[in-house]
């Protein structure tokens, strides 16, 4: 192989060519350093000595089936200017790596479209060896986001395995990557987001969360200038939670064993949204038999149709008077459970309307938590913290297979 071909095949721009060999089903190409190319690591100088080599090997992009790898003794230098006596510096791997960048941009290249595992037996390395390369590229790249030019975010938590054990993530609105996951829920899990966010001196607009009073403070306390607006379906489901237990209660209260077997069947019928009932189950039938059934079930179901029409109005001054309508109603009802929701409701009503000021939302946060779960199970899980980590902060740039 000339020195010319070595360069083209494997980038190494200043060695050359030796020898080659194959030996127990590796191709060994054996390469040096021309002596008017060595230079003193520490100052750069070229009026070095060479005081010695040590060999070293180093995996390469392999040819066809065959792992290549590399045999370079490097030399050691004394510097006649520095006085120093330093190896040389390799161009073409990082310190301490078995590896050549070229193969470190090969097996890059393999994970976008295979498992770490895949890669490692392909190019039959060690799984924690393509860990590694991909921790360090994500570092690099997602390692420390840029939170200067943040405008609109959205927070939540996600538990990400059993004990309840949880990770903070806030997303970026506009550009739809995360830029931050922290340990745990809650103030404390968002303490260093906070931090750098004061460094950069970002100018927060908006942002969206559940209606958690841990939420509520920290936001109020570390950006007051930005709106804070409540995430609708996270309204909607604390609703439909109410009317799950509301439901409970109601079997749990019926007289008759028929009120019991209907009112049984209808706690999904109850949270589907109109639309979506299945036709050709008969669930719009049985629904309606339940409704028929039972007046405060009926009445509470109807208002959380009727609570979907704060988000579909014109401008926030409309929006604002369907809320007050609705409030009213739920207190009129007479139901416990209708007016405690309408307390809450009532007490976070500027949240909830801000969405007419900036109509942003947690839904492209729960999509991504749904391919962090996704990316969680195709792993079988993650030993590593740190590397889970930066996996979720560069989520946004793989594929849908989620293998990159």
């Amino acid at each position: 192989m000339s020195t010319t071909l070595l360069v083209r095949s494997f980038g190494l721009v200043g060695y050359q060519h030796v020898s080659q060999h194959s030996y127990g089903g590796y191709t060994i190409f054996r390469i040096d350093q021309p002596r008017d190319r060595l230079r003193c690591s520490q100052c750069g100088s070229a009026n070095v000595w060479i005081a010695g080599r040590s060999e070293r090997v180093f995996r390469t992009i392999p040819i066809g089936c065959k792992p290549t790898l590399l045999a370079f003794e490097v030399p050691r230098l004394r510097c006649h200017q520095c006085q120093a006596v330093r190896q040389a510096k390799i161009r073409f791997a990082d310190p301490k790596k078995h590896y050549t960048h070229s193969f470190e941009r090969y097996a890059l290249e393999l994970s976008k479209h295979m498992t770490i595992q895949d890669v490692a037996d392909h190019l039959d390395v060690a799984w924690d060896t393509i860990k590694d390369i991909q921790a360090k590229n994500l570092q690099r790249r997602f390692g420390k986001p840029k939170l200067r030019n943040l405008k609109k975010i959205a927070i939540d938590e996600i538990n990400i395995g059993k004990g309840h054990h949880y990770l903070t993530v806030v997303l970026d609105l506009l550009s739809g990557a995360v830029v931050f996951v922290g340990d745990g829920k809650g103030v404390e899990a968002l303490e260093i987001f906070w931090k750098r966010l004061r460094r950069v001196r970002a100018k927060i607009k908006a942002v969206a969360t559940d209606m958690s009073a841990a939420y509520i403070r920290a936001v109020r306390d570390n950006i007051p200038n930005a709106v804070h607006v409540f995430d609708h379906f996270h309204v909607i489901k604390l609703f439909n939670d109410k009317l799950s237990a509301f439901r409970r209660q109601l079997f749990h209260e019926a007289s008759t064993d028929r009120e019991r077997r209907v009112l049984k069947g209808t706690r999904w019928l109850l949270l589907k949204n109109p639309e979506n009932l299945d036709e050709g189950r008969d669930e719009f039938d049985r629904l309606m038999a339940a409704l028929s059934m039972n007046q405060p079930l009926a009445l509470a179901y109807y208002l959380k149709e009727d609570l979907r029409q704060i988000w579909w109005q014109p401008n926030k001054r409309a929006a604002r008077r369907v809320l007050i309508d609705w409030l009213a109603r739920a207190r009129a009802s007479g139901i416990r459970m209708l007016a405690q929701f309408a307390d809450t409701l009532e007490e976070h009503q500027e949240g909830v309307l801000n969405y007419y000021d900036h109509k942003i939302s947690t839904a492209p946060l729960e999509g991504t938590n749904t391919k962090i779960q996704l990316m969680k199970r195709l792993a079988y899980g993650f030993r590593d913290p740190a590397f889970f980590k930066l996996k979720i902060l560069g989520l946004h740039e793989t594929k849908h297979a989620l293998v990159g």
